[in-house]
């Protein structure tokens, strides 16, 4: 008990002697994990975005003519002999035309004159959900256009594309701003414990020549280590919930943000993130002490 207690004031004295750079390393740990915890929820919610969007996605392949019984089930034995599908439906041209008219509303009375057979028919096939990378869909898709019959085979590719490279790219960011929030932690506490030994320097020797042990002597500047990592990463995932909750608020009508289920990090989530760190900032501490404290 004795021992802790004098661990915890030497901290306090630790804080109070150095705390213009305690509190540059708090703001920057705070920053880090403020950037990469921001790029790493958007990538997440992207991805979940992707998932949510997947299930609706439709290959339509548009025909020549509708066609018959025998041509149905051999259209059918062709598409499962790819791969299996969820659904496979057949459109008739008078059902693309009443569903059209529906999409339509109020106008549909543009389509008065038009005869009830002037849209093409159609096959409208679900993927399974194994089946949702971009180049597994390009080629599913390539194959329905080799199809008898076949006319034209849409599924929103170029939707789809901007939306893979765009994933693409935050992932990258994501790994940027992990390796920065990596090097910052480490270098920032590495930084201000090695001021905090500088400045002890004598202190430390007495204490060495009166038979202070290792673990005396290292634990309060191992706490400060900790308390940098459980502050910080709390200040920055508080800050990023706070940025989410206002976001979110103030987005909240018709639009893009309604079309998906944006959500924030889970517990376990943000427990990782706290959890990683601590484990950086007592890395950045033992790295210090390492270098510049001769125990």
């Amino acid at each position: 008990m004795n021992f802790w207690l004098t661990v915890f004031r030497q901290v306090g004295r630790n804080l109070r002697q150095t705390w213009t750079s305690q509190v540059m390393t708090l703001l920057t740990v705070s920053l880090s994990v403020l950037i990469f915890s921001l790029f790493y929820l958007i990538y997440t919610n992207m991805l979940n975005a992707g998932d949510q969007l997947g299930d609706e996605l439709r290959l339509i392949v548009y025909l020549e003519d509708e066609p018959v019984p025998e041509m149905k089930e051999q259209l059918i034995r062709k598409i499962n002999s790819f791969d299996e599908v969820e659904e496979i439906r057949f459109i008739s041209r008078e059902e693309a035309y009443e569903r059209f008219a529906e999409q339509l509303g109020s106008n549909r009375d543009v389509l008065a004159a038009m005869p009830k057979d002037f849209l093409p028919p159609s096959i409208e096939v679900t993927p399974m959900k194994t089946l949702r990378s971009l180049n597994q869909i390009k080629g599913f898709s390539g194959y329905l256009g080799r199809l008898p019959g076949t006319v034209k085979v849409q599924y929103g590719q170029d939707w789809m594309e901007r939306f893979y490279h765009f994933t693409q790219l935050l992932s990258i960011v994501v790994l940027l701003s992990g390796s920065l929030l990596i090097l910052t932690t480490i270098y920032m506490v590495s930084y201000t414990i090695r001021l905090t030994i500088m400045g002890r320097q004598d202190e430390l020797e007495l204490l060495r020549l009166v038979g202070a042990t290792n673990n005396y002597i290292r634990t309060p500047f191992l706490m400060e280590g900790l308390l940098q990592g459980i502050l910080g990463s709390t200040i920055g995932i508080g800050a990023l919930f706070i940025l989410f909750r206002w976001i979110t608020e103030k987005f909240s009508g018709p639009g893009f943000l309604k079309l998906i289920d944006f959500t924030f990090f889970s517990p376990s989530v943000v427990l990782t993130l706290i959890f990683v760190s601590i484990l950086l900032c007592t890395v950045g501490c033992h790295t210090s002490m390492r270098k510049y404290l001769k125990i």
